[in-house]
Formats: structure tokens, C-alpha cells, sequence
């Protein structure tokens, strides 16, 4: 039988910290379940807090997980992975929607195992849970603009505004300096003149 492809993840927070203790038990840890080292993932000096975008080789991980270019994911504690529920729950939800197993040296956690699947089962649900409690709360919050009169959408913008943001602009002025004198977010500016760039 083929041995199962092992990628591991390890991450600290502080410079002063060294990821080479959790390399070293996951790598033991690979060793006595005959499974194959296939790349190391390290985010030094990262927080957990930071989500994917902020953390590059968290990021190869999970883009290298969805190619399947290992099968388990072998991370020191869940801790590691990310500290707030709404990463964890889009980490969860990515590699199970690969196919890819997750090991957890810390917890315990080996989906591999059939206990482990169940735990993964358990899981993929209360990241589900997570997911409509979102949705429910963006379909209150909609619900109750429209009740006070505020529609969702980007507020519209009168002509006469929109031909002296363009007058300003043509003048050489910055987008901050326009938005104050016009009286509006510099959001507003830049997609005045986006939308009325010569194509």
C-alpha cells in the first residue's frame, strides 16, 4: 500500500520563537505512521490572528491541499492553524471540501482513523452552523436598513457633484483633497473617476 503524503505546517508568533520543536515531533510523529514528508509549510513571526492572505506559506499550504499534492495536514495544535473561529472554520471547509486529512499532534485529532473522520464529520457541521448564523445575520441586518429607510447599495451621486469631482481631477487635485472639498468618502471620488475614465 502506498504510503499517505504528509504535508507540515508550523507556525510561532514572535521572532524570538523557534518552529523547530513542532518540525521535529511532527516529523517523529509522521515517522511512526509510515506516512511520507512531502513539504514544510513555516510562518515565522506571524500571529494566527492574521488571516490567509497575511500568512504566505498557510496560504501554499492550502492552495497546494486543494491541488492534492499531499493527503494529510500536519499541523503541532489547532492554535497553530489560526485563532479565531471564522478561519478556522473556511481551513476546515477547504480541505475537507479536498479530500485532504488533517492531523493535530496537540489534540489528538488523526481523520485518518475512523474516529478521527467522525470528529472531521462534526466539525464540517458546526462550520455549517457557522455559515447560516452568518447568513441570518447579513439577512437581519439588510432587513432592518430597509425598515429605516436605508437601502443597501451604494448611495447615489448627483450630477453636479459628479461633473466638479471631475473638474477637480482635471485640475491635478488628489483624490483625499477632492473628497473634502466636494463633501463626500474618497471611495465616492475614485469611482466617480474610474467610471468616467476615456477607455
Amino acid at each position: 500500500m502506498k504510503a499517505k503524503r504528509v504535508a507540515i505546517y508550523a507556525r510561532v508568533s514572535t521572532d524570538s520563537q523557534t518552529t523547530e520543536n513542532q518540525l521535529a515531533e511532527l516529523r517523529a510523529a509522521a515517522g511512526r505512521h509510515g506516512w511520507e514528508v512531502t513539504g514544510e509549510y513555516v510562518d515565522h513571526a506571524i500571529s494566527g490572528a492574521k488571516g490567509r492572505d497575511q500568512r504566505p506559506q498557510f496560504d501554499k499550504l492550502l492552495k497546494g491541499a486543494v491541488r492534492r499534492e499531499f493527503d494529510v495536514i500536519a499541523a503541532w495544535s489547532v492554535d497553530r492553524l489560526g485563532r479565531s473561529l471564522q478561519h478556522l472554520v473556511s481551513f476546515l471547509g477547504d480541505i475537507q471540501a479536498a479530500g485532504v486529512d488533517l492531523y493535530l499532534h496537540q489534540q489528538g485529532l488523526n481523520t485518518t482513523t475512523p474516529s478521527g473522520k467522525a470528529m472531521f464529520q462534526m466539525c464540517g457541521v458546526f462550520a455549517e452552523f457557522e455559515r447560516s448564523m452568518i447568513q441570518e445575520r447579513v439577512k437581519a441586518g439588510l432587513k432592518r436598513a430597509k425598515e429605516q429607510g436605508r437601502i443597501g447599495g451604494r448611495p447615489k451621486v448627483d450630477g453636479k457633484t459628479v461633473a466638479r469631482v471631475l473638474e477637480l481631477r482635471g485640475q491635478s487635485m488628489g483624490m483625499l483633497k477632492i473628497a473634502q472639498a466636494v463633501g463626500c468618502g474618497t471611495g465616492t471620488v475614485q469611482r466617480i473617476i474610474k467610471e468616467h475614465a476615456p477607455a
